[in-house]
């Protein structure tokens, strides 16, 4: 695999989509949408895919990613095609995806009569199985259900001409690998294979390696703000003792003030007690994960779309494909165990020139955890303290001075001058127009019944990172620490060659259940696989615990060791 690298500099800074050598039915449907020019990538990829090279892509969500590989596709495509079989395949990680480049593709092949059928999971396959025999030109489908369909016998794959793997980071990362290459065997020797991904890891590289020919790689980041502006997505990490976590959140959400959030959290059980709780603080909050069914999911979605709901407590499996058009800050509840998984988080705002926010809150342990998504995502993240008792006053004083701002301009008030001057008898002026703005302060939930959140501030690296035999760097000679009792002693199907150190066990077990650092006993770190001790009465816990979770961005095989 070659190294032909195409960068932003190669492309002339007036390119329209004219320039781009598409089609008259493409170039009408991106007129008719109000798409007046192309985006980096759009101007970077469509040249070589309209030649028929093999693409690699690496490009934060975003960025115009779909049209630029979906207009490609429909570039090729005979207009008002009749044959049955698909001619064109994009598999991607999520059901939610699915659906949207699917709309995306029927959009901008409207006029070229393009038949567009989205194949995903929990959706009836009968439906799908009747459009697969009348025939379609592009089937979006995430791995799963396309080999569900390729083991039927109902999807073929003979005449397909280009693959696209979307989001393929995220197929690795839910474990679709296998599927990929059962589904890649199917198709012709001779397609053209299009890979885009947020990130670039090294088995993804080597997935790359086998399946790409001689491909044009394009890196494109997200935009960067012009010199003198602000970035689009504002990055702020809060540290936070856990115990003071759901406190914190709520005080931060009260300064935000979000038209529309997402807070990831790592666990189904999280995400639920989350949403109560912030429910029981005044929120309109939903709960999304893969415990849900289908019907649920798109309920969540519809109200949070709606308005009715204004926030949505999530895993990143139940949120990957989602794009909510009103969502303007996303909030990490815990610092993510891989920093790919943080990439693809904040992704989410800060698009289409809007500005974003994302928030992390952070255990005083996890200052090193923060340093490395730091490094990765290429972004500062400032460091900022929870917002004090007279933050959140002052605040909410700001609300209520705007909100009485806005009706001094736009409402008419002469309604409610027979209230002013009947009291302007017997008060003076100043005192009606304070007693006004204490009720419309306190009406909007200006109370000052909070309490303080403790400040605290992150660990010292050194002497707070366990080492190998379970203690820390600054514990030479000591034994490993651990509480008293029995232990257990646990297997974990990952190693020195998956990047596995002790820290990441460390961090995941105390990040997932209620066990300390003081809890883990001594762990050992072998080329394929590790062992680790806690606490006997709590080993099962950490069992299930771990295998719900992902370590260093990857699922592990989790049980008790049988040596």
């Amino acid at each position: 695999m070659t190294d032909d690298r195409a960068t932003p500099g190669d492309t002339p800074h007036d390119a329209s989509f004219e320039t781009l050598g598409l089609r008259p039915e493409l170039l009408n449907a991106l007129s008719a949408l109000g798409y007046e020019e192309p985006t980096p990538i759009q101007q970077e990829a469509i040249p070589p895919l309209t030649a028929g090279r093999d693409l690699l892509g690496q490009a934060a969500t975003g960025t115009g990613k779909t049209a630029a590989f979906s207009l490609p596709v429909l570039q090729q495509l005979s207009a008002h095609r009749r044959d049955k079989p698909p001619v064109a395949l994009v598999l991607v990680p999520t059901r939610e995806l699915a659906v949207q480049v699917s709309e995306a593709l029927h959009r901008y092949g409207k006029d070229l009569g393009a038949r567009v059928l989205p194949v995903y999971g929990g959706a009836p396959i009968v439906r799908q199985l009747r459009s697969l025999e009348s025939g379609v030109d592009v089937v979006v489908a995430t791995p799963g259900r396309a080999l569900d369909l390729l083991n039927r016998g109902a999807l073929h794959l003979g005449e397909i001409a280009t693959v696209v793997l979307d989001e393929a980071d995220e197929m690795l990362d839910m474990g679709f690998a296998e599927d990929l290459e059962a589904i890649l065997d199917e198709t012709p020797e001779q397609r053209q294979t299009v890979l885009f991904s947020a990130t670039m890891p090294r088995r993804l590289d080597a997935l790359a390696r086998r399946h790409l020919n001689d491909p044009v790689r394009i890196t494109i980041a997200r935009e960067k703000a012009s010199a003198g502006e602000s970035p689009r997505v504002r990055q702020t990490a809060y540290v936070v003792p856990r115990g003071a976590k759901p406190a914190a959140l709520g005080r931060i959400l009260d300064v935000e003030a979000p038209t529309a959030a997402i807070v990831f959290c790592r666990t189904r059980e999280e995400v639920d007690t989350l949403t109560d709780t912030l429910n029981g603080r005044g929120y309109r909050a939903e709960p999304l994960h893969g415990g849900m069914s289908q019907e649920q999911r798109d309920k969540v979605m519809g109200r949070l779309r709606a308005g009715t709901a204004d926030l949505l407590v999530a895993t990143d499996v139940a949120a990957r494909g989602l794009d909510i058009e009103q969502l303007t800050h996303v909030v990490n509840y815990d610092v993510p165990s891989a920093p790919e998984s943080y990439v693809h988080r904040i992704g989410r705002v800060g698009r289409a020139g809007r500005e974003g926010v994302a928030i992390t809150l952070a255990e005083p342990r996890e200052h090193r955890m923060l340093k490395t998504i730091e490094k990765v995502a290429g972004a500062l993240i400032t460091v900022e303290k929870v917002p004090t008792v007279a933050d959140l006053r002052a605040r909410r004083l700001d609300l209520t001075r705007g909100a009485l701002r806005e009706s001094l301009l736009t409402d008419d008030l002469d309604r409610f001058r027979v209230v002013v001057e009947s009291l302007a008898d017997e008060f003076d002026l100043m005192e009606v127009a304070l007693a006004a703005v204490k009720l419309a302060h306190e009406a909007g939930g200006g109370t000052d019944d909070d309490e303080e959140i403790p400040q605290v501030s992150f660990r010292p690296d050194s002497g707070g990172r366990p080492d190998a035999r379970g203690g820390s760097r600054g514990d030479a000679g000591r034994a490993p620490r651990r509480s008293s009792g029995p232990a257990g002693r646990l297997f974990v199907g990952l190693g020195r060659e998956a990047g596995i150190r002790p820290g990441d066990l460390v961090g995941a077990i105390t990040g997932e259940t209620g066990l300390t650092g003081r809890d883990v006993g001594s762990i050992e770190i072998h080329q394929r696989f590790a062992l680790v001790e806690v606490p006997e009465a709590a080993a099962d816990e950490v069992v299930q615990a771990l295998r719900a979770t992902m370590i260093k961005g990857r699922k592990a095989t989790v049980r008790r060791d049988r040596t």
